[in-house]
C-alpha cells in the first residue's frame, strides 16, 4: 500500500507571472529550497514532492512551482522554443517570488532543466546549491522511456508509465495511487499540453530529445552540486551521472538502493536525509 501523505502546513498558492497564471506550493520558514518536479504525463509539484516537503519545511522555506504547462500553471506550449520558454518562465517565477540564493532541487525533467539553467549565465540563476535527482547526463531512448511517452489517457497506459518510473510494484498496484495519477494526467488541458510537443512541421526532420548527446556545459556550474541516482532506474543507464558530476568542481553522486526514477517519491526519507546533509555542508 502506498504510504499516506502528511500535508503538514503546505499552502496552495497562485501568482501572475508576466500574464501567466502560475501555481506553486509553499511550506515552512527559513533559508529557501526550490523543488522542480518531473515531466511525465500528469507530472506536478504535488505528486513529485508530497513526501519531501513536510520534512524539509521543518527547517527551511520550501517552494515547489508547477512548470509551464503542468499542474495548476497555465497549459501553454511554445512551438518556437518549448524548453527555453519553460526555463525562462521558471526563472521569472523565482524573481516574482523574490527567491534568491536558494537550494535548488529537481527530479528528472526538473533536474535536467535545472542543470541547463545553472550552466547558462543568461538565465541569471543564483543557486546556493543544486541537486539533480535522476536528471542530467545522457538520456537513452529505450522501452521504458517510450512507455512514458506513449501514454494515451487509458488506465493501462498509466500503469505502464508507473512501471517505468518506479522499482516497487506498490506504486502501480495500489488502485488509489493509480487513480490519483490518472486524474492528474487527464484533467482539462493536461494531456494536450504535453502531447502537443509531438507535432512538427513536415519541413522539419524528425528528432527526439532522447537518445541525443548531452550538450549541457556542466563545467560552467559554479554551485555545489549533488547527483541523486536511483539504483534501479529504468530510464537511465548505470553510471550516467559520473560524467557530468566529474565536470562540476566538488560534485558528488549518491545512489539510493531499491529505487527507480523517482527516489524523491519512492525513497523519500533517504532522499530527505541526503538533501539536509548536503545543504548543511553547502552553506
Amino acid at each position: 500500500m502506498v504510504p499516506a501523505v502528511q500535508a503538514r502546513g503546505i499552502r496552495d498558492c497562485h501568482i501572475n507571472v508576466d500574464g501567466i497564471r502560475t501555481h506553486y506550493l509553499e511550506a515552512g520558514d527559513g533559508d529557501p529550497i526550490v523543488l522542480l518536479h518531473s515531466g511525465e504525463f500528469g507530472g506536478r509539484a504535488e505528486l513529485s514532492w508530497e513526501y519531501v516537503m513536510p520534512v524539509l519545511a521543518e527547517s527551511h522555506r520550501v517552494i515547489a512551482p508547477d512548470w509551464l504547462g503542468y499542474g495548476g500553471t497555465a497549459k501553454i506550449h511554445d512551438f518556437g522554443g518549448k524548453r527555453a520558454r519553460m526555463m525562462s518562465h521558471m526563472r521569472r517565477t523565482l524573481e516574482v517570488l523574490a527567491i534568491e540564493n536558494a537550494h535548488l532541487v529537481g527530479n528528472s525533467m526538473g533536474a535536467t532543466y535545472l542543470a541547463k539553467m545553472a550552466a547558462n549565465p543568461a538565465l541569471s540563476l543564483q543557486a546556493r546549491s543544486i541537486t539533480l535527482i535522476s536528471g542530467g547526463g545522457f538520456t537513452p531512448d529505450n522501452a521504458a522511456r517510450r512507455a512514458t511517452l506513449e501514454y494515451d489517457c487509458t488506465r493501462e497506459a498509466m500503469v505502464r508509465l508507473l512501471q517505468a518510473l518506479f522499482a516497487d510494484p506498490v506504486w502501480w498496484t495500489d488502485d488509489s495511487y493509480v487513480d490519483r495519477r490518472q486524474a492528474a494526467a487527464t484533467e482539462p488541458g493536461a494531456w494536450e499540453a504535453l502531447a502537443v510537443a509531438r507535432f512538427r512541421s513536415p519541413l522539419e526532420p524528425p528528432r527526439s530529445e532522447f537518445g541525443q548527446p548531452d550538450d549541457t556545459r556542466y563545467e560552467a556550474i559554479g554551485s555545489p552540486a549533488l547527483f541523486i541516482v536511483g539504483a534501479s532506474d529504468l530510464l537511465r543507464q548505470p553510471g550516467y551521472a559520473d560524467r557530468p558530476a566529474s565536470q562540476i568542481s566538488g560534485a558528488r553522486v549518491a545512489t539510493v538502493p531499491d529505487s527507480g526514477h523517482c527516489p524523491n517519491i519512492e525513497r523519500a526519507p533517504e532522499v530527505c536525509a541526503l538533501l539536509l546533509d548536503f545543504f548543511k555542508n553547502a552553506e
